[in-house]
């Protein structure tokens, strides 16, 4: 496991679970093993619901209510930590261990300014005095790279961007100087290149004040990147162990194997293979391996016996029976895209048009309308034309801010457009909102959000949610909505008994696929997808594309959709725009946008992709976004927006005069101010 006389941190034979109703004991982790040496950084992945963040608060002395501690024990330095009183526990967290959330805007308190929080922290798990904190704030702002800490201190949450608003989390774990840092899923929500300024700083902090780590994720490609070992849970229990390089490279267990085959990678843009099958439920009586009922090398032996953890390397292990076997699953090939319709492809022909469209969420104040003013800071989309072709899936990518979901909102009726012309069918007008539409234009155009919880009513079952749009838009009797609704299911890989549940009842990946049956129930023209696979598992991730891919081949759908994971982007798309606050710097064929020349933003964010078992990405190092600072600092017109964080920036043209387009083929075409032959030079150097 790890070296030293004794680690930081071990968990020994931990089980953890609850009651049923028949009052028997159901265990959601299984005899787990674990331990951290000072200064190691080791990281746990799996599947939702696997009991990362479980054990991850059992380090912390933690259970959620109405779990139990089962068996087994944690020890921090030596001490079991669910042996200690409330206030011996209060002492160690947010002191000597140091929790990170994913969502760092929910523990930030909101009407807390952070000079306020950082105070409280400093007050509850400092020793220094009072007067002195103000200089120790700063002092840790600086640490988590903020150039300006005074000017945060004067901030509220809302401020700041979501970079920065998990470096201030940071900030405020380190006022207790940790020995250990617990972080659960830290950049799951935020995109590729704040991401790799978060992990960056994490390197940066750990070599600087020697913290260890535990970092649960279930991004294979950031464990690859930050941690020295890795564990893979399943069913509640550790089914490989071991150095993470070795484990990527050389994976011995069948469920570490469909993990790595989920992936997508920007190297051969494949779409994915999904693993098939569900995790099991849990239950009092459980024997045999947990997945063997998912195993494409499952023997009899597998459902009868538990097998026990067997050597697979140095320090590597595996709690599988057939290790040797196991490595020849990776030969298999990915799944073959749907087939695309040709006479889409073939004709070009637009389903959606947006003509010079602009997108604002300012309004002029009271005074300026009265004094005739109309000075406003700069359009989220100032000035966008692009066309979408029908039966296509074009893909929408850039940082957060970039404009993307404000594009669906428009287009979707959530928000008017304040100009220009955004057109459907090249008659029916898009640029207004829902409210504004007639029913069959509602019809044929429906989105998918990127969290279900907030689109779907907890207070009604799936049959209720799924017969709205049904009822609403084809008028069927109940016989025949129920009908329509079963196949619906049943073509998301959900099933008839799914429809008396409610959204509560049911998994991450769940509600997002009765959220895509939904969106298909309408049979609508265009189908506009939000981010809609950025909070699940790679295995999940990798059914809900295959299945977005059907559908939308067997309904002749058209689709736009957006995301800042560009691996799935290049998986499922036809064409790629790419988007820089509001404006496009460049759009082609998907094979086009991936292969030079890129507009130096595209190289940027093509270069903060983590492969899990590739070498080290090669690094391009941009500017963080700084958040409110840099929103209205260009005019429209006055330079290249990305002028300011460019890496090969040629001179003062750039910030001065704004970029020509160039037309790489008659299909691919970029902003740049530099050529686009020097610019394939400079990124195949």
């Amino acid at each position: 496991m790890t070296g030293g006389d004794q680690p930081l941190i071990a968990v020994r034979g931990l089980s953890i679970g609850f009651k049923d109703s028949a009052g028997r004991s159901v265990e959601i982790v299984r005899g787990f093993d674990f331990s951290v040496d000072r200064s190691e950084t080791v990281g746990i992945v799996g599947e939702s619901g696997c009991g990362k963040s479980t054990v991850l608060l059992a380090m912390l002395g933690y259970l959620k209510p109405g779990l139990h501690r089962l068996a087994g024990e944690v020890r921090f330095r030596g001490r079991d930590l669910f042996a200690l009183d409330a206030r011996e526990l209060e002492g160690l967290r947010g002191g000597k261990i140091g929790f990170v959330p994913q969502n760092a805007a929910q523990s930030l308190t909101p009407t807390m300014t952070i000079g306020r929080a950082m105070a409280e922290a400093l007050a509850l798990h400092s020793p220094i005095a009072k007067g002195q904190r103000r200089a120790r704030a700063l002092e840790l702002l600086r640490a988590v790279r903020f150039s300006e800490p005074a000017a945060i201190l004067q901030r509220y949450t809302h401020e700041l961007s979501g970079g920065q608003q998990q470096r201030v989390a940071i900030a405020l774990t380190l006022a207790g100087e940790p020995e250990l840092l617990l972080l659960d899923e830290p950049t799951t929500a935020l995109d590729v290149t704040t991401r790799a300024h978060v992990l960056d700083l994490l390197a940066e902090l750990r070599k600087a004040f020697g913290v260890a780590m535990v970092y649960v994720s279930h991004d294979l490609g950031v464990i690859a990147h930050v941690a020295d070992r890795m564990a893979v849970m399943y069913a509640g229990e550790t089914v490989e162990e071991g150095p993470t390089r070795d484990l990527l490279r050389r994976p011995a267990h069948p469920y570490a194997i469909g993990l790595l085959r989920s992936i997508p990678r920007i190297s051969d843009g494949a779409v994915p293979r999904a693993m098939p099958g569900q995790p099991p439920a849990f239950g009092p009586d459980r024997s045999g391996c947990a997945f063997a009922a998912r195993c494409e090398l499952a023997l009899p032996r597998c459902v009868a016996e538990r097998p026990e953890t067997r050597s697979a390397g140095a320090s590597h292990g595996a709690r599988c029976f057939r290790i040797e076997e196991a490595v020849t699953c990776l030969a298999a090939p990915p799944i073959p895209e749907p087939a695309r319709n040709p006479a889409a492809e073939k004709n070009g022909q637009a389903l959606l048009e947006l003509d010079h469209v602009t997108i604002s969420y300012a309004r002029p104040r009271l005074l300026q309308r009265i004094l005739g003013r109309r000075a406003e800071p700069r359009a989220v989309v100032p000035d966008l034309t692009l066309q979408v072709p029908r039966g296509q899936v074009f893909g929408l990518v850039g940082e957060s801010g970039s404009g993307k979901s404000t594009i669906l909102r428009v287009i979707g009726g959530l928000l008017p457009a304040r100009g220009g012309r955004a057109m459907l069918s090249g008659s029916d007008d898009v640029g207004c909102v829902a409210e504004q539409r007639a029913a069959d234009l509602l019809k044929r155009i429906q989105i998918i959000f990127q969290n279900p919880d907030d689109s779907l009513n907890p207070r009604q079952t799936v049959a209720e949610i799924l017969a709205s749009p049904l009822r609403l838009y084809f008028r069927l009797s109940a016989a025949e909505i129920r009908e329509r609704s079963v196949r619906l299911l049943e073509a998301v890989r959900l099933g008839p008994r799914y429809l008396d549940r409610y959204p509560p009842q049911l998994s991450g990946g769940e509600k997002q696929r009765v959220a895509i049956a939904r969106g298909f129930a309408a049979e609508p023209q265009l189908l506009l997808c939000d981010e809609i696979t950025s909070a699940l598992d790679v295995s999940v991730q990798a059914a809900i594309l295959e299945l977005l891919l059907k559908l939308k081949a067997e309904s002749d759908s058209t689709v736009v959709f957006v995301s800042h994971d560009l691996a799935v982007v290049r998986a499922v798309s036809d064409q790629v725009a790419v988007l820089y606050r509001g404006d496009l710097c460049e759009i082609g064929k998907v094979d086009e946008i991936f292969r030079p020349p890129f507009h130096p933003y595209t190289e940027a964010l093509l270069a903060a992709v983590l492969d899990p078992v590739a070498e080290s990405p090669r690094k391009i190092v941009i500017e963080e976004r700084t958040g409110i600072e840099d929103r209205g600092s260009t005019e429209v017109g006055s330079g290249c927006p990305f002028a300011g964080r460019c890496h090969r920036q040629v001179g003062p043209i750039c910030s001065e005069a704004p970029p020509p387009w160039q037309s790489e083929t008659p299909t691919h075409r970029l902003r740049c101010h530099i050529p686009a032959a020097s610019l394939r030079g400079q990124a195949e150097a």
